[in-house]
């Protein structure tokens, strides 16, 4: 194994370190770090959103959530990004996201949150790291939507279609 890989596995190594602190701790304590917050909020959408596709699925997924850091509709950090939706307060007085009104399904869809293979869960903390520490160039040409093949959402005509990835169609 030469330097660079091992220095890369170590580095990876005290951001997954640093983030099992952070999945440890009561429901999202804030976090110290904040590469180790932005790699974690990249890694819950890569699993969610493409936990069941390759390599290449998973890097374009992560690369709109950059694309829309740069874009002047969309937040300016990963996290932001990852967690735009429309809030309300419930009957607790707690915010919360109003179902199927974010910007990724997953966040709002009344499921659970919480990363339950392992497997997946690690290859996406691999894949968010990459992206982040620019690893990979932009597959996705630049793209702010995606969608599956199997839906048709009213956005799609609008925008100029970039790439399909699996089952993926990119947008921008």
């Amino acid at each position: 194994m030469n330097h660079n890989t091992m220095m890369k596995w170590s580095l990876l190594g005290l951001v997954i370190s640093s983030l099992s602190l952070y999945c440890s701790n009561a429901n999202g304590s804030e976090v110290k770090n904040h590469y180790g917050k932005e790699t974690y909020c990249l890694a819950k959408n890569i699993y969610f959103e493409s936990g069941n596709q390759p390599l290449a699925g998973k890097i374009a997924v992560a690369q709109v959530v950059l694309n829309r850091m740069e874009h002047k509709s969309y937040p300016k950090d990963v996290c932001g990004v990852v967690y735009d939706a429309k809030w309300r307060t419930d009957w607790r007085g707690k915010e919360v996201p109003v179902r199927n009104m974010c910007q990724f399904s997953w966040f709002c869809d009344g499921k659970s949150d919480e990363p339950l293979d392992t497997k997946t869960w690690e290859l996406s903390l691999e894949v968010a790291y990459d992206v982040l520490w620019r690893h990979y160039p932009d597959i996705t040409e630049g793209a702010t939507h995606y969608h599956t093949l199997y839906v048709d959402p009213y956005w799609s005509d609008s925008l100029n279609e970039t790439v399909t990835i699996t089952d993926h169609i990119f947008y921008k």
